[in-house]
């Protein structure tokens, strides 16, 4: 048996295929970029037909390679929160709002929940700008057309090729509207979202399974058996693509943006732990919850520092980043240029460098922006282990991660003396939601493709990173 994982993230959509122990087949890796529009007004959308459009070029790539053969399973690996209103023909009104996306903001006057404590515990979010309670209000006032029903990305796309498209409990948690014991649409974010009936999503069952379309199948064949999972968050996808599945050991994710996580068994109908003001919760499945804090910079970091400072390339950089310590050197940063995710409310282009002279090179404030977001998760780090019953190890993973040792042995030098380990392996996300789709959840940290995590030590010295 063959799975076909799919990642659809924010800067880009990818399709690999695994075997049947989630392990990544040679060369069976398709990928798009996607074009994320970011404005200074606080904007962060994509448009939904031209992702739809990147993922049946990934799918039509693979298939002409020969690699969809034997493929029974398809696993989703998707972007939380995001969300575009929908007319009755299913056509989008507007582009996609992602997560990144700092605009939406209460009505003058609205009223937020009347116990936020216990709002909070019941849907590990908050009444805030980056939950569907906040946004569909905001969105419906500036919709130039009758909104019939609101969908995530992934349900918009997914509701493009299958049968059936129902939102999963994961992806219903990170709205923000879901009550996470109970896994069924909160009744009080409903009503703070203006939700009228029909509106949302039917939820997934467990252990609900899809197929494509006919149409679809007469264009990908091979994929006509194929069973499709319901998609997992990608934050949750990466504690477990990461071994990271108990609250022995905490998931640190830096792909375009980046989070800490710890990830437990918590069936659905069992009571809630207490969850700390600070931190969200959401849901992996019906068996599992992930809780932990996310933030809006990432690797976009880096994409944003290449640009404006045309940096060295390859081992070029890694050379010159070598000779920088592990707390960017003197140059001071908080790097939140796209303002804050939940329950922050810094809005975008809040960054801002400190420490700098004539002689600060680009390389020192790329370092610098780096070792910012260190410091951030090395503080909720310390919150995020007083929901665990002993002293957490952590684990590196992600494209960004993979990409630079030395924002690896910086983080390791900012969360000592915890043991830092990193995993090598780029496709966390995809494999994680293989994992899920497959019930072997509770495996992850034993299996092969879940335990291959290499410790790497800090540089004792400036020169020796690499």
């Amino acid at each position: 048996m063959n799975i076909l994982a799919l990642d659809l993230g924010t800067s880009s959509v990818r399709g690999l295929v695994l075997n049947a122990d989630a392990e990544p087949r040679p060369g069976a890796l398709a990928r798009r970029k996607v074009h994320l529009s970011v404005g200074d007004d606080g904007s962060g959308t994509l448009d939904a037909a031209g992702y739809l459009a990147c993922l049946v070029e990934c799918l039509d790539e693979l298939a002409a390679a020969g690699h969809l053969r034997e493929v029974e399973l398809v696993a989703v690996s998707a972007q939380w929160h995001s969300v575009v209103p929908l007319d009755h023909a299913g056509a989008p009104l507007g582009p996609v709002l992602t997560w990144l996306d700092t605009r939406p903001a209460p009505a003058p006057g609205a009223a937020g929940p009347a116990d936020p404590d216990a709002y909070h515990e019941r849907t590990g979010a908050w009444w805030h700008r980056g939950y569907w309670s906040v946004r569909l209000p905001w969105l419906r006032a500036r919709s130039g057309a009758p909104v019939a029903r609101f969908a995530g990305l992934v349900e918009y796309v997914l509701g493009e090729l299958l049968d059936a498209a129902p939102m999963s409990v994961s992806m219903a948690s990170g709205t923000g509207l879901l009550d996470l014991r109970a896994l069924t649409w909160d009744a009080e974010a409903c009503e703070l979202a203006g939700l009228r009936p029909g509106e949302l999503p039917e939820l997934a069952p467990m252990h609900w399974r899809g197929r494509l379309r006919p149409e679809h199948s007469r264009r990908w064949p091979q994929l006509t058996g194929a069973a499709w999972a319901a998609p997992v968050g990608d934050g949750a996808a990466s504690n477990v693509g990461s071994g990271c599945v108990d609250r022995r050991r905490a998931a640190v994710t830096v792909g375009t943006s980046a989070a800490i996580r710890l990830l437990q068994r918590l069936p659905a109908g069992e009571r809630l732990p207490p969850l700390p003001e600070q931190l969200w919760r959401y849901r992996v499945d019906h068996e599992y919850v992930v809780t932990g804090a996310a933030y809006s910079c990432g690797g976009n970091l880096f994409a944003w520092a290449n640009k404006e400072f045309r940096l060295p390339e390859g081992p070029e950089l890694a050379a010159a980043l070598a000779r920088v310590p592990p707390d960017g050197n003197g140059v001071v940063a908080d790097p939140r240029l796209g303002g804050d995710r939940p329950p922050g409310l810094v809005p975008a282009g809040a960054g801002v460098l400190g420490g700098l002279s004539f002689s600060t090179t680009g390389v020192e404030i790329l370092a610098g922006l780096m070792a910012g977001l260190c410091r951030m998760v090395a503080d909720d780090l310390v919150v995020l282990e007083s929901t665990a019953d002993a002293p957490v190890e952590v684990v590196l993973g992600g494209g960004a991660l993979a990409a630079s040792a030395w924002w690896r042995s910086a983080f390791a030098v900012a969360l000592a003396p915890r043991p830092v380990r990193h995993r090598a392996e780029p496709e966390i996300g995809a494999i994680g939601a293989a994992l899920v789709a497959l019930g072997r959840v509770a495996e992850a940290d034993r299996l092969p493709v879940a335990a291959r995590i290499d410790a790497e030590r800090a540089p004792e010295s400036p020169g020796a990173a690499s």
